[in-house]
């Protein structure tokens, strides 16, 4: 189909999703598509299945469904491969994870257990929490990136796929900085030979995933794709990448209600942010280093609503603290408090409360569809490197060296949509309106 100077291969034949990490994310996932597949329940909060679109004036009335309007993949042609540090199977980790209602696990049991994960790349700096099991024997990095290029290959032959995408669903790794062996992609392959301890594990994923011409999408905070060498890698492949932290819960409610009170100029002087969580991720995020990185990606959202250097009368001293606290007995059902502390006129204060009793995986597992569909479409359209146009569904949106990230939820929706339309050779809608 070309458009608009855009040429995009058709979705044929088999879709292999490569699910970094089968745990609660990962089977609510499967078991959602596996459901809408079935008709026994609607893909809710899946823009790529919901989603309709407005196309031209609104005079002329037309509102497609997206999955109709770009050539997105069937959900009928999805395999999955996974990797994990536990051997249990898809049914088995959704058992543990205890988010799939059992009639519905009962429905797709086979599904979930012909996902078999394939050994993981464990480096023990970067999960301190977790005990792995069930993990490549290659202590050598380089080693260890061969190993899941071999397993990637023998998938898509084994599967019969057509096209390959690979998401990281896995937990937060400790936190991580760039160093000189992130810089080139020369520093970054005589890294991994010389076990560099500031490549982490789900670089070499994305290494691995890049070498063999496959898109990578980071679901959590990690370093990962932010480094220049693996977007070189992309751009030298010509494959896609987009990050980083799927945006749930707590963050979500920012970026519905910052731009809201941004928009009619209150001052805020103080933003306390608290969550409970239980499951695998919250035990992990209960390190110290492991949870810096999630905090930098949390703290980073207001900053860029608000824009404290331009409002410094509103915002210029605004207090943003945020806190994750383990606690088992929740399991996946998060719990998020935020007081908001603001300032209005004659300066006399105000307060915002929420509290976002949510479902983590829940949240996360539409997420993890709608990017495996538009990652998959955007190769198909040859969009290599950063796509800043999937901002929507992360929490620290990539962007290109020298841009700040757009977080404003709205101002991404847009954004997205546009980009899709631009896609198919429609115009780009700005709302102005004034020769209605």
């Amino acid at each position: 189909m070309t458009q608009a100077g855009v040429t995009i291969k058709p979705a044929q034949g088999k879709l292999g999703v490569l699910l970094v990490g089968l745990g609660a994310v990962s089977t609510t996932f499967v078991a959602g598509v596996e459901a809408a597949k079935r008709n026994v329940r609607k893909p809710i909060g899946s823009l790529t299945q919901l989603g309709h679109i407005r196309l031209g004036k609104r005079t002329e009335n037309r509102n497609p469904m997206v999955k109709d309007m770009v050539p997105l993949a069937s959900l009928n042609d999805i395999v999955y491969g996974a990797w994990d540090l536990f051997p249990d199977n898809g049914y088995e980790a959704a058992l543990k994870a205890g988010v799939i209602p059992q009639d519905l696990l009962d429905k797709c049991n086979e599904d979930l257990k012909n996902i078999v994960p394939m050994k993981a790349v464990y480096d023990k700096n970067y999960c301190r929490r977790l005990e792995a099991t069930h993990f490549k024997t290659e202590t050598n990095k380089m080693a260890q990136a061969e190993a899941l290029i071999k397993d990637i290959e023998t998938f898509k032959v084994n599967n019969n796929c057509d096209r390959l995408t690979m998401i990281w669903c896995a937990s937060t790794e400790a936190f991580n900085t760039l160093t000189d062996t992130h810089k080139t992609v020369r520093n970054f392959e005589e890294g991994m030979k010389n076990n560099d301890p500031s490549i982490s594990p789900s670089m070499i994923y994305a290494y691995a995933a890049l070498k063999c011409r496959v898109g990578y999408a980071n679901g959590a905070p990690n370093l990962t794709t932010d480094c220049p060498a693996l977007q070189e890698l992309a751009q030298e492949m010509r494959v896609p990448l987009s990050g980083k932290d799927f945006k749930t819960g707590q963050t979500l409610m920012k970026t519905m209600i910052a731009p809201g009170i941004a928009a009619r100029y209150l001052s805020i002087s103080g933003w306390f942010s608290t969550n409970i969580l239980g499951n695998r991720d919250g035990e992990v995020l209960d390190d110290p280093q492991n949870f810096k990185t999630k905090e930098e990606s949390k703290l980073s959202v207001l900053d860029s609503i608000l824009q404290p250097d331009l409002y410094p009368d509103l915002y210029g001293d605004l207090y943003h603290k945020v806190r994750i606290e383990y606690y088992p007995p929740r399991k996946d059902n998060k719990e998020g408090w935020d007081n908001i502390d603001l300032v209005g006129w004659l300066g006399m204060p105000m307060q915002l409360k929420i509290n976002f009793l949510c479902r983590d995986s829940i949240l996360a597992a539409p997420i993890v569809l709608d990017l495996v569909l538009f990652m998959d479409l955007a190769q198909r359209a040859e969009m290599k490197g950063i796509q800043e146009w999937l901002s929507f569904f992360y929490k620290a949106p990539m962007t290109k060296k020298g841009l700040n990230p757009i977080h404003h939820l709205f101002a991404q929706e847009m954004k997205l949509q546009n980009t899709l339309r631009y896609m198919v050779g429609e115009e780009q809608i700005t709302y102005l309106g004034l020769d209605y």
